[in-house]
């Protein structure tokens, strides 16, 4: 699913007036966001909304999150480039192409397989080749591939679930929005030799993240 017009001076009005005025700063997730084509990961119809300040839906009852929400989970997990991070709920597969971009490799966990069939078709055909997909319960995380150094989490959960704090490195970093069903509290957790950290990074609103760890369905 190749669209011809590549709008690239529409990420670079979306750095220049969403991203960079409400504080992001890394010179790295400023060049990613204006890189990767968030049109390709949106409904043809919406494509004239990609580059909008706001949530679009994907279908499934999911979202892919507004450029910001984006921009500030991918800063704080302070990517270098020799990571290995897991992402929980790969959606359309945007954040997975924003990571890849940033990270050594990533390993994404979606729990609707249609959705995780479908970001990894357009993600293989835009030739990303350090990404590894599973369908699964991301509550529980990716033991096989453990520790990670960052984990990103994209849905609210009513509390961090302890397998991805097992699964967090020393020194890694985990981002989750942690609250009730209709509004969360974007969380930064990190591990310093064996204890954890959190720092609140500011309201948000997520899908819910449903399994074992999560909200029930």
């Amino acid at each position: 699913m190749i669209r011809n017009h590549d709008y690239r001076l529409a990420r670079e009005k979306m750095v220049e007036t969403q991203l960079i005025p409400r504080g992001i700063k890394d010179p790295r997730v400023l060049e990613a966001m204006k890189e990767v084509r968030r049109d390709l990961f949106v409904e043809e119809a919406l494509v004239g909304e990609a580059y909008n300040d706001h949530p679009l839906p994907i279908g499934h009852n999911q979202t892919i999150s507004q450029p910001f929400i984006v921009a500030l989970m991918t800063e704080a997990i302070a990517l270098k480039g020799d990571e290995k991070v897991l992402e929980i709920g790969t959606g359309s597969g945007y954040q997975t192409a924003i990571l890849a971009k940033l990270a050594d490799k990533v390993y994404t966990v979606e729990r609707i397989r249609p959705l995780m069939i479908k970001a990894r078709a357009l993600l293989a055909d835009l030739n990303y080749r350090n990404i590894l997909f599973k369908a699964f319960d991301g509550t529980l995380g990716w033991e096989e591939y453990a520790p990670y150094d960052a984990i990103i989490v994209t849905a609210g959960a009513p509390n961090v679930p302890q397998p991805l704090l097992d699964q967090l490195a020393e020194g890694g970093r985990l981002v989750i929005p942690i609250g009730n069903k209709y509004s969360q509290e974007l969380l930064k957790v990190t591990r310093k030799r064996g204890t954890c950290t959190q720092k609140n990074l500011g309201g948000c609103r997520f899908v819910d993240l449903l399994g074992v760890y999560g909200w029930k369905e």
